[in-house]
């Protein structure tokens, strides 16, 4: 089985994270969304929210599973005997952070390949942190977050 880890603090998921995973499933049998847990970040959103949000997002898909982790990434990726590391990208910069964490994980663990996907051009301009701050405002986020996500927060009121 060709199983990829997709990790991230998805804080909050959004259409960018979703577009990576699903068609992440064209390349790999099983991909673990994988909630790293950062010691040094607080969230906006509990990590039980996180992963609820995530669960939700992705109920349709018997494919994906969902796990919090702590500490390295490559040796979570280990430990659920993944074959890759799958990463969305949406322009240059997040290309270049990308490319060095790659490098540094195979130096690390040389069995684990990065497979990196381009962000489809729709989803491009998402980012978390605006997302945050849309929704810490009032704004209206709803654009930017699965249906899932949104129904959730809605219902919360958040």
């Amino acid at each position: 089985m060709r199983r990829a880890v997709f990790p991230g603090s998805f804080d909050p998921l959004t259409k960018g994270h979703e577009n990576v995973v699903r068609r992440g499933l064209l390349l790999f049998d099983e991909i673990v969304v994988a909630l790293g847990k950062h010691s040094e970040k607080r969230g906006m959103f509990s990590m039980a929210e996180r992963l609820a949000f995530i669960e939700a997002t992705f109920h349709d898909e018997p494919r994906v599973k969902v796990e919090a982790y702590e500490g390295l990434t490559f040796a979570f990726c280990h430990k659920v005997e993944a074959c890759a590391m799958l990463r969305g990208v949406r322009n240059a910069q997040d290309l270049a952070y990308e490319q060095t964490i790659a490098q540094m994980t195979r130096a690390m663990a040389p069995s684990l390949d990065t497979v990196i996907l381009l962000t489809d051009a729709e989803f491009a301009p998402i980012h978390s942190t605006v997302v945050r701050d849309l929704l810490t405002h009032g704004g209206d986020a709803s654009a930017f977050l699965p249906r899932a996500v949104h129904h959730m927060l809605s219902e919360n009121n958040r």
